[in-house]
């Protein structure tokens, strides 16, 4: 036997890029954005905080070229086998590719 009645239930319809403020719901395609988490914990120096950034595709790809410059300037004159790191740098934070519905094993090569 099947009960049914009718609930109110509270569901995310858009997501707003905490950069641009611009929305991140893509017409037809729902919602695409990134997010950007941090949990500090005992010890550090932001101990107990929890941050969580909210970005949209352009923004996001900008951070990441971002990060990928600083890895450069960060390593421009070290000489202990960085230059795997740096040969990889397309590859930053990339998990996984064509992982459309995740069930491949996280080979972003």
């Amino acid at each position: 036997m099947k009960i049914t009645k009718k609930v109110k239930v509270d569901t995310v319809t858009d997501v707003i890029c905490d950069v641009c403020l611009t929305s991140t719901c893509v017409a037809g395609e729902g919602l695409e954005f990134a997010t950007l988490q941090a949990n500090w914990g005992y010890g550090a120096q932001h101990d107990g905080e929890r941050y969580e950034v909210h970005l949209c595709g352009s923004c996001f790809f900008g951070t990441l070229a971002y990060f990928k410059q600083e890895r450069r300037v960060q390593n421009l004159f070290s000489e202990d086998g960085c230059a795997d790191a740096l040969n990889a740098n397309d590859r930053l934070g990339l998990v996984a590719r064509d992982d459309y519905f995740r069930d491949k094993n996280g080979n972003a090569r």
